[in-house]
């Protein structure tokens, strides 16, 4: 009794400088204090950037059955939460909820949670483990409910479980582990928010306050091959000017004539540099819209281009070209999307390839087009199940992906 209450004396002293250590923390620490050392916390710029205990050799979990059962049970908990885009407080309160009571600190920015492992290092480079909380609202067709995890035949029915739950559960558990242990590298744990709707409140506002990154990890569904390069996205709003008149005679200047035009172009050019894992440039006229009543000469015609970009080029240079070549007026929404790649030699890709992981060239966007550091999107699940009626995540899957994220990471050198 004298040894613990020193011990519970010491902790209190050196915890006392946080409001976010409870006395349920403590208590557990107390409880069985070889679980656990005292690491000395940092602060940058002003947030918390870790304090949460570091597991002897003794005590790491390494029964991947245990990892997964827990995964499960978290991702069980988050889908019955709905998390629709920009509508994610309740479920990000859970997630931080939760990884506090198992004594990690967190940071917290808007709905985005995240935690660094201890003894941070600015000397060692910085890995960032990545998903979203976030999910598309559900679409026509469920048979069960998309906020009830059920388990069915081995596999987790629910919305968000597939893109990206399994995720998330995942490369926690991973970052449970990873961070108990010595590395060379400090960690990041991100589960960060409004990814389906590329907002401005999600991973965009959280990379500023973090630690400068060498390489980013985001959880997706790619049945955990490594997806090297992913395409980019950039939205035109072009627009046709003429000059009205009246339609039984001669006379007015047709603004749908002056955009067929740029239309055709839209359509058939192909710009010279493609990609071995991406291929060419994709530009698609989605929308079109001209004119007012049937008798009048239409003075204006505007029409939607949704361009996604390869490696090759930056949505900059795209816009840049395309300006040079079209009649019409065009704007772009936003150059914040671009073509994310990663050279095929770094070091995790190659770790992952010598365990089987086939590289690959993704075609849907994600929060890599945010990160302007070397990234990897490498996650369970499969891309086609997702935004679909009945999502679901094989466990198997999971059990999967916590594996292979703890074999290519432990001991990685970049």
């Amino acid at each position: 009794m004298v040894l613990f209450r020193i011990i519970k004396g010491y902790l209190r002293l050196f915890l006392s400088a946080t409001q976010r250590v409870t006395t349920f923390h403590l208590n557990r620490m107390v409880a069985n204090p070889t679980l656990f050392i005292p690491i000395p916390f940092r602060l940058f710029g002003q947030k918390w950037l870790s304090l949460h205990p570091i597991q002897t050799s003794l005590t790491i979990m390494t029964d991947l059955t245990h990892y997964t059962s827990e995964a499960i049970t978290l991702l069980s908990s988050l889908i019955s939460i709905p998390s629709i885009s920009r509508e994610e407080e309740k479920v990000a309160d859970f997630l931080q909820n939760y990884i506090e009571e198992s004594g990690i600190m967190t940071g917290r920015s808007g709905n985005n949670i995240w935690c660094i492992s201890p003894m941070f290092d600015i000397n060692k480079p910085t890995i960032l483990l990545n998903s979203h909380l976030d999910t598309v609202k559900p679409v026509n067709g469920w048979r069960k409910h998309p906020f009830t995890a059920k388990v069915d035949n081995g596999k987790l029915y629910g919305l968000g479980s597939n893109d990206a739950g399994a995720s998330v559960v995942s490369l926690f558990q991973a970052y449970r582990h990873l961070s108990a242990t010595e590395q060379a590298y400090n960690l990041i744990f991100l589960a960060s928010c409004e990814e389906e709707v590329s907002g401005k409140n999600g991973i965009e506002s959280v990379l500023p306050q973090l630690p400068p990154i060498a390489l980013g990890v985001v959880g997706e569904p790619t049945e955990m091959h490594p997806a090297v390069a992913e395409k980019g996205l950039m939205v035109l709003d072009v627009c046709a000017h003429g000059k009205a008149g009246h339609a039984a005679r001669n006379e007015g200047d047709n603004a749908i004539y002056k955009a067929l035009d740029d239309i055709q172009w839209f359509r058939n050019h192909r710009f010279p540099k493609e990609s071995s894992l991406l291929g060419p440039v994709k530009m698609s006229v989605t929308q079109v819209n001209a004119g007012t009543q049937h008798n009048v000469i239409p003075d204006l015609c505007s029409f939607v281009v949704d361009i996604r970009s390869n490696e090759c080029y930056s949505n900059e240079e795209l816009f840049q070209e395309i300006c040079s070549q079209i009649q019409c007026e065009a704007k772009a929404r936003s150059f914040r999307l671009n073509s994310s790649h990663i050279e095929t030699d770094h070091p995790f890709v190659k770790r992952a390839t010598q365990l089987g992981r086939i590289p690959f060239g993704s075609p849907t966007l994600s929060d890599q087009a945010l990160m302007k550091f070397p990234s990897v999107k490498m996650g369970p699940g499969k891309s086609s199940r997702s935004h679909t009626a009945d999502e679901y995540i094989l466990l198997s899957e999971i059990e999967e992906a916590i594996r292979l994220y703890i074999e290519i990471l432990d001991g990685l050198v970049i």
